[in-house]
C-alpha cells in the first residue's frame, strides 16, 4: 500500500470515528425549543390576533416550530369576551384555539378573574353604583361558568385568579375583594371546577420570588386545598432583569413544589433595561416619565449586555431543568422583541429586548446555548 492511499485510509477512518459526534452537534443546532424540552416540559409562547391572522408564515413557522404551547394574550379576558353584560364574543378565542390545534399546541386560558382589563359593567348596575355581595356572585359565576364552559376539552388550563397578592403579602383590595370579600378567590375556582371538571386551575402572579409574596401564595394553596379545592399549579409570571434574585427564584419553585402543585413560568422575559425605582412590580397601570439614560440600547443592544443576558437566561434554564419534576410549562410573554410589552412599560417608548427571538424573528445567542 502506498503512503497516499495510507493517509487517505487513515483520514476515512478519522472522518468515521468523529461522524457521530458532528451529527450530534449538527442535530443540536437544528433543534428547536419545542424539541430541546419536549421531554421535560411545555414550551410556549403568548400571542395576539395579529399574529394569528397577519403574522405571515415566517411569523407562524417560527411559533409552530419553537412553541409546544400557547397562551392568548388579551382575547380570552373578560373585557374582550364579555364587554357588554351577557353579550359573549369568542371569536377571536376560537380562531386561536383552531390555530393552536393545527400546530398540534397546548392552549391555555388567560385569565377569568382580573383586577384589571375587566369591564366596568361588571361592578356596577345601570346606574352606575356599585353592585352588591350576591349580584357579584352571581356574575362572576356566570362569566366563569360561560368562558370555560365555551372552551371546555380545547383549553388545558386556566388562570383562574390573576394578581390578586400585593407585595406584602396581603391581598389586594380589588373591586372583587372589596364586593365580595376575600373567598371570591375560593368561588372562582369552584366555579372553574365545576365549569370543566377536567381542566387543570392555576393560580398567576408576578414577583412571585418576593419572600413575602412566596408565603401569601402558599397560604393561598393551603386555604383552598382546606376547603376541598382544587389547584394545579402555581404560575410564576418571571418578568424578570438581569439583577433579579435567582437564588430566591429557585427557592419559591422549591416552596411551591413542596405544597403538592406544579410550577410554571407563564410570562418569562428577561429585561436588559433599567428599572426606574427601586421598587420593581409588574402592575399594568405602572407608569414613569420617559428620559434618555433610561433607553440605553435604543439603536441596537451591546455585544456586552447580550453577553450579560446570555448568561442569565443559561442559569435560569439550568434551574428550569434542575426542577423540571416539578415544572410543566415554561412560557414566554410574547414572540419577539418587536412585539413585547417591555418596549413600554414601565416607560413608553423604550427599546427592549427581553424575548427569544429579535425584531426580525433571529434568535438570540442564548437560545442556542440551552438547546445545546
Amino acid at each position: 500500500m502506498t503512503n497516499n492511499s495510507s493517509n487517505s485510509l487513515v483520514k476515512l477512518m478519522l472522518m468515521l470515528l468523529a461522524f457521530p459526534f458532528f451529527a450530534q452537534k449538527m442535530e443540536a443546532q437544528q433543534l428547536s425549543l419545542r424539541d430541546a424540552f419536549q421531554d421535560k416540559f411545555l414550551i410556549g409562547t403568548a400571542i395576539n390576533m395579529w399574529q394569528v391572522r397577519q403574522g405571515g408564515e415566517k411569523m407562524h413557522n417560527l411559533i409552530k416550530s419553537q412553541y409546544s404551547a400557547i397562551v392568548a394574550e388579551n382575547c380570552m379576558k373578560a373585557e374582550a369576551v364579555q364587554p357588554i353584560e351577557n353579550i359573549f364574543n369568542f371569536k377571536d378565542g376560537d380562531d386561536l384555539v383552531e390555530f393552536a390545534r393545527k400546530n398540534n399546541q397546548v392552549v391555555t386560558g388567560h385569565c377569568l378573574i382580573w383586577h384589571s382589563q375587566t369591564p366596568t359593567w361588571f361592578f356596577n348596575n345601570d346606574k352606575g353604583v356599585q353592585v352588591d355581595r350576591e349580584t357579584m356572585i352571581d356574575r362572576m359565576r356566570k362569566h366563569i361558568y360561560t368562558v370555560v364552559g365555551h372552551f371546555k376539552g380545547k383549553v388545558k388550563g386556566w388562570d383562574v385568579v390573576n394578581e390578586a397578592i400585593e407585595g406584602d403579602g396581603s391581598l389586594r383590595r380589588s373591586n372583587f375583594y372589596n364586593i365580595i370579600g376575600e373567598d371570591y378567590i375560593r368561588l372562582a375556582f369552584q366555579f372553574a371546577h365545576e365549569a370543566d371538571p377536567d381542566a387543570e386551575l392555576y393560580y398567576n402572579d408576578y414577583s412571585m420570588d418576593n419572600p413575602a409574596k412566596r408565603e401569601a401564595v402558599i397560604k393561598l394553596i393551603r386555604d383552598l386545598k382546606a376547603h376541598g379545592l382544587r389547584i394545579d399549579a402555581i404560575g410564576m409570571q418571571s418578568h424578570l432583569g438581569l439583577d433579579s434574585n435567582l437564588k430566591q427564584y429557585e427557592q419559591s419553585i422549591e416552596a411551591y413544589a413542596k405544597e403538592g402543585v406544579k410550577v410554571m413560568a407563564t410570562e418569562l422575559e428577561v429585561s436588559v433595561l433599567p428599572w426606574p425605582s427601586d421598587q420593581q412590580t409588574a402592575e399594568i397601570s405602572t407608569n414613569f416619565a420617559y428620559q434618555e439614560t433610561l433607553n440605553p440600547f435604543k439603536n441596537g443592544i451591546t455585544a456586552e449586555m447580550q453577553a450579560k443576558q446570555d448568561k442569565f437566561m443559561v442559569e435560569l434554564f439550568k434551574i428550569y431543568k434542575k426542577h423540571s419534576k416539578d415544572i410543566t410549562r415554561i412560557t414566554f410573554w410574547g414572540v419577539s422583541d418587536g412585539d413585547s410589552w417591555k418596549n413600554d412599560f414601565p416607560v413608553k417608548g423604550r427599546t427592549d429586548y427581553p424575548l427569544p427571538f429579535g425584531r426580525n424573528l433571529e434568535a438570540k445567542p442564548w437560545v442556542k446555548k440551552i438547546i445545546d
